[in-house]
């Protein structure tokens, strides 16, 4: 294979008729997802092979239709928030210099107010199409996905064909994922986290079913959905995991077609794993772990024995045909046990970053460990170490790693003690580094006894270690991804 367009080609002439994918208002069988692609595909024929198109859809059947024909088409897809500011998307095409986005009648008055390029408009798709895809090869893109630029300027994150193929064919051998699943997507599509729902769609016959984003405000809603749906498996962020143990929804209803829960994006808190494998104990969990530079993941931990509510999960070994390196000062191999920070080498590794060539050559580098020829690594930013088992654990971010009052301290390492309390439902710590004081934004019930919760703290982690400043929140905000915004509470301090 050469390109993903190839998955979906192949599924489609062995199920024809089945449901690919399904929204709140529509299901698309695999022959109408090719057919409409071959519209979209067909619309771009003037484009030039690896042109960047925008994608300014609302989350929807029409979206994967989009990604598709943009596919077929010898084109890379760029999935745009409809719901951002104007001024981040028009940043994000102005990067591009994008000549075409595809939009609906709904979205085509607001997008014109900041991009004069040519919109191709879902309604208007003319009848017949074509497929560009041969042009395409294995090192092209297929999609750029840009980061949420809380920190700055958002950066386009550019993966290949070959990326996304290798990735799916791990996923599918080593989980053997079949056209029997039905996937409960979570992931909003600019998020990497969306491209195992798609793409495990595309390969196997598996269908895709978009939760509505409001069931996920309302637990119970949610397990119930799965049930209405036969839900089979689900990817999701922590966050969404951790409210459902919080409100003891499993105790009342369980969903009872899922069997494979796989979650990423941030550190998964094994209070709340322990809650769920505690009601279903027949699911398969697995923690994934990478960053949106190296095609959604590197690593992997399947959950095979039991952890303490205060023990860390692994994030486990390297996905096939990753290799992890554990560099000390980017320029040796860590020990056993010796920390360093996560590099990664591999077909897996994105392009860079779109038009940004300086940010591109700061995140990946020429392999420190030889100069024989020339092969880049990407360098994550996340401090790691090998345990005895050979297991790669996650300590936390080399930017999350603070230095207060002489001591090195891991702020994960606080959160992880934090919810060990089984006293509050969530958290975020952060520091201020302006007045050298740890800080907690604790999510908890109002009649919290904070002396109780202070001595049960203390008993856990040395005085250093203790927050000087203890903030409560009714619910933790989270970002676009569904993670705790952590940008918003650093910046509270």
């Amino acid at each position: 294979m050469k390109n993903v367009a190839e998955y979906l080609l192949n599924t489609a002439r062995v199920h024809p008729d089945k449901v690919a994918v399904q929204d709140a208002q529509e299901r698309v069988t695999f022959a109408e997802l090719v057919n409409i692609a071959e519209r979209i595909s067909g619309a771009l024929k003037g484009a030039d092979k690896n042109t960047p198109v925008g994608v300014y859809l609302p989350k929807s059947c029409r979206m994967v239709e989009a990604f598709a024909g943009i596919s077929l088409g010898g084109c890379f897809y760029v999935p745009l928030d409809t719901k951002s500011p104007d001024a981040r998307v028009a940043s994000i095409l102005n990067t591009l210099e994008a000549p075409y986005v595809i939009t609906d009648n709904a979205h085509k008055t607001q997008l014109e107010g900041f991009y004069k390029g040519n919109i191709l408009v879902y309604e208007d798709l003319p009848e017949g199409g074509g497929r560009n895809d041969a042009r395409q090869i294995d090192t092209d893109p297929v999609y750029c996905i840009f980061t949420s630029g809380s920190t700055g300027t958002p950066k386009g994150v550019t993966v290949t064909h070959r990326g996304v193929m290798d990735y799916i064919d791990w996923a599918v051998e080593t989980f053997h994922i079949s056209s029997d699943t039905v996937i409960g997507n979570q992931a909003p599509f600019y998020f990497d986290n969306s491209t195992l729902d798609i793409y495990l769609m595309y390969a196997t016959g598996a269908t895709l079913d978009l939760i509505p984003e409001s069931c996920f405000a309302f637990p119970a809603k949610l397990v119930d959905y799965l049930d209405e749906h036969q839900i089979t498996f689900v990817f999701w962020v922590p966050f969404v995991l951790v409210n459902v143990a919080n409100l003891n929804i499993l105790e009342a209803k369980q969903p009872k077609y899922l069997k494979d829960v796989f979650f990423a994006g941030e550190v998964m808190p094994t209070r709340h794993l322990n809650y769920w494998r505690k009601h279903l104990p027949h699911c398969r969990y697995v923690n994934l772990y990478g960053p949106t530079e190296i095609t959604v993941d590197c690593t992997y931990y399947e959950v095979d024995r039991e952890f303490s509510d205060d023990e860390p999960l692994p994030i486990g070994h390297p996905c096939r045909n990753s290799d992890v390196l554990i560099l000390v000062d980017r320029k040796r191999l860590a020990k056993q046990g010796e920390q360093g920070e996560l590099c990664v080498r591999g077909s897996s590794l994105a392009l860079g970053y779109y038009n940004n060539p300086e940010k591109t050559a700061q995140a990946f580098i020429q392999n420190p460990l030889h100069s024989h020829y020339p092969e880049l690594i990407y360098c994550t930013g996340d401090i790691v170490y090998e345990n005895e088992r050979g297991e790669i654990m996650y300590v936390g971010r080399v930017d999350a790693q603070i230095k207060h009052n002489g001591y090195r301290i891991e702020l994960g390492e606080i959160e992880t003690a934090v919810l060990a309390t089984h006293m509050v439902e969530n958290c975020c710590v952060v520091y201020d580094y302006a007045n050298k004081k740890i800080v907690l934004f604790y999510q908890a019930p109002a009649d919290l006894d904070m002396a109780a919760f202070r001595k049960a703290l203390s008993g856990s982690i040395p005085r250093y270690m203790l927050p000087a400043e203890y903030h409560r929140e009714t619910l933790l905000k989270q970002n676009t991804s569904g993670k705790i915004d952590r940008a918003y509470y650093n910046k509270q301090v």
